[in-house]
């Protein structure tokens, strides 16, 4: 039984900050938020005359950043306009001309959160696979290869579909589209059924999408990248290998990991390789080895509280007992000694990116104004192709892929896992939603055929996640001698 916890005075902040903590606590509420997020982009992004016109200048409000007194202007645009290119956030990046060029960035808001704060939730991707594959899920081949084989199939069937109907036309290039997955989605619908889900299924989801999120860097990178200049990209790649002398080195303050990342970002973005690679490849060269292990954290901490605890006359006396704030001090070393640098990075950039850059992503993306679009553009083969691929393209690949892993010998069914929930997690792996409509943004040049494919993304998104849903309350539903059978049956 856990301990409880010591009173404090409530303070009048705590009345308006503990329903906010408590939201944030929830592991559905990043999902909520999302969802609301792209609603509100929905809804006034349709909005009439100058209401609606208002989301899309909004978004292409250029900001610049620059040194030597550079200037730019700042204005509306309409909503089919870019200061980077056909597409918001689009287009080449130019070959810096000087040493101040590197300095000075001109784009609009869209590309400030498309390019500059998703660089840093790829930066939280990035920490999350090194975390998985060091001591998570993909930490062995036969932890992995279920996951791994599933993530494969749920890329390769929607590319697949949305090929089979684009083939020959300027649009094949969106072929990355259906192949994403948005894990803030698919494992808030899961935790939706609490308990009744078991915990083998969730971290396997988890694992599958921390496989597509790698796959869906490397499509970025490797179908993407438009140009290349190559001087930048070597400074990039030079910083990294200076930050990979500093994790040999023992540097382990993440403060300078990410200083020296932005230095990368900024070498990437002139280079014109997509700038949130940067954030996966910083990522890499963050340490995650612990200074001290568990063993000698306890005895540390012991001495510490015990010191803390001789040396003290009176329970208030903290602030001025300095042998008091040398015991919390050395205890506070501890605990940072104890933790790797990666997991402290990452437990402090997760809520930021959950909570503020992800939604502000939502709802930057996710508005399309539907006045003009006719029928044969919602039935025409982008949204056909992007739609089926996320909810048919995904089931048929993640769920054949997985019965063709365990037929094979190749891995084996979490515990407790039949295939009715295997079904309903490939379903779940079709919620694409922020991550499809990333990459949508950098396959399409046609803001027409971007607003069309936007239209599949939220459709697919939906009809996978309802159905998933279903499917899975369903299997939690079942008499406990039929699950159990087929629980039997998978495994």
């Amino acid at each position: 039984m856990a301990s409880p916890r010591p009173h404090r005075s409530p303070q009048p902040i705590d009345r308006v900050l503990s329903p906010i903590q408590s939201f944030m606590a929830a592991e559905a509420s990043a999902g909520i938020l999302l969802l609301a997020m792209a609603a509100v982009a929905m809804i006034w992004a349709n909005l009439p005359g100058d209401s609606g016109q208002s989301y899309f200048d909004l978004w292409h409000t250029e900001i610049n950043v620059s040194v030597g007194g550079h200037d730019g202007a700042h204005g509306g645009y309409d909503e089919h306009h870019s200061s980077d290119g056909d597409v918001p956030g689009g287009g080449a990046a130019a070959a810096p001309e000087s040493w101040l060029d590197y300095l000075t960035l001109k784009h609009d808001l869209h590309w400030w959160i498309n390019d500059a704060l998703m660089a840093i939730f790829f930066l939280v991707v990035g920490l999350e696979i090194k975390r998985e594959l060091l001591v998570g899920e993909l930490s062995s081949v036969r932890k992995a290869a279920v996951p791994i084989v599933a993530a494969i199939g749920g890329m390769v069937g929607p590319a697949l579909i949305y090929a089979a109907l684009n083939w020959g036309t300027p649009e094949i290039s969106g072929w990355g589209v259906p192949t994403a997955t948005d894990i803030a989605f698919a494992v808030g619908v899961l935790v939706l059924l609490g308990k009744r889900v078991p915990l083998a299924l969730k971290v396997f989801l988890l694992a599958l999408a921390i496989v597509d999120d790698l796959g869906a860097v490397l499509v970025i990178a490797l179908f993407y990248t438009d140009s290349l200049h190559t001087p930048s990209l070597g400074i990039g790649f030079a910083v990294l290998a200076l930050l990979g002398l500093f994790n040999i080195s023992g540097v382990r303050k993440p403060l300078v990991y990410l200083l020296f990342g932005l230095l990368v970002w900024l070498a990437f973005v002139k280079s014109g390789v997509h700038a949130t690679i940067a954030g996966v490849l910083v990522a890499i060269t963050v340490p995650a080895s612990m200074r001290i292990d568990a063993s000698k954290f306890k005895e540390e901490a012991k001495s510490a509280l015990e010191r803390f605890s001789d040396v003290g006359k009176h329970d208030n006396d903290v602030p001025t007992n300095n042998e008091r704030q040398h015991a919390v001090h050395a205890l506070e070393v501890g605990c940072e000694d104890v933790q790797t640098p990666l997991t402290r990075l990452e437990h402090t950039l997760h809520p930021w990116v959950t909570f503020f850059i992800m939604p502000i992503f939502a709802l930057a993306n996710a508005g399309v104004r539907l006045e003009g679009m006719d029928t044969s553009m919602l039935l025409g083969p982008v949204a056909l192709g992007v739609a089926g691929g996320l909810f048919f393209g995904k089931l048929i690949g993640v769920f054949g892929a997985t019965f063709l892993a365990v037929k094979l010998g190749i891995g084996q069914l979490p515990r407790g896992v039949g295939w009715t929930k295997i079904a309903a997690v490939s379903m779940l792996a079709g919620i694409g939603f922020t991550m499809a409509m990333f990459v949508a943004g950098l396959a399409y040049e046609s803001p027409t055929t971007l607003d069309t494919a936007k239209l599949g993304v939220l459709i697919g998104s939906t009809v996978s996640g309802v159905i998933g849903f279903l499917v899975l309350l369903s299997a939690t539903k079942l008499p406990p001698s039929v699950r159990a059978a087929q629980e039997a049956e998978g495994n």
